[in-house]
């Protein structure tokens, strides 16, 4: 797994994962490299800005409930920026009622994925919104 501040090799879709929970990010993130996307870990939003000043990932996937700054301030920030305005923000959240979804479009994410996280559909919906962008 690659963490935040390490320098990754474009070979393979590059994914950010802002996640708080330990577990939560270790089953997004080996589900994903298994099906051949490079991940870089942020518990946190400033561990995100330090990452997306080393690299530009293909996706975000923002965790909606962080401690502090929560993910929909985050994603608004980071769709305000020149610098990242462009990189599409998929949404987190165990938090999947209509609202919750529609707040998360209106801050700026391009997609939702409701918490618990299917295992087996994860990968393919990651792919799917990779190649739509």
């Amino acid at each position: 797994m690659s963490s935040q501040g390490t320098v990754i090799l474009r070979n393979k879709p590059l994914v950010l994962v802002v996640e708080d929970n330990a577990d939560n990010m270790r089953l997004i993130s080996d589900l994903l490299e298994i099906y051949h996307i490079q991940v870089i870990q942020a518990f946190n939003p400033a561990e995100a800005l330090i990452a997306l000043k080393q690299q530009k990932p293909d996706l975000i996937l923002m965790d909606i409930s962080l401690q502090g700054t929560d993910g929909l301030t985050f994603t608004r920030k980071l769709k305000s920026d020149l610098g990242t305005r462009e990189i599409p923000i998929v949404a987190l959240t165990a938090h999947a009622m209509k609202q919750d979804r529609d707040n998360a479009f209106q801050a700026g994410c391009d997609g939702f994925i409701a918490k618990p996280i299917d295992t087996r559909a994860l990968p393919e919906m990651i792919h799917k919104f990779l190649r739509r962008n």
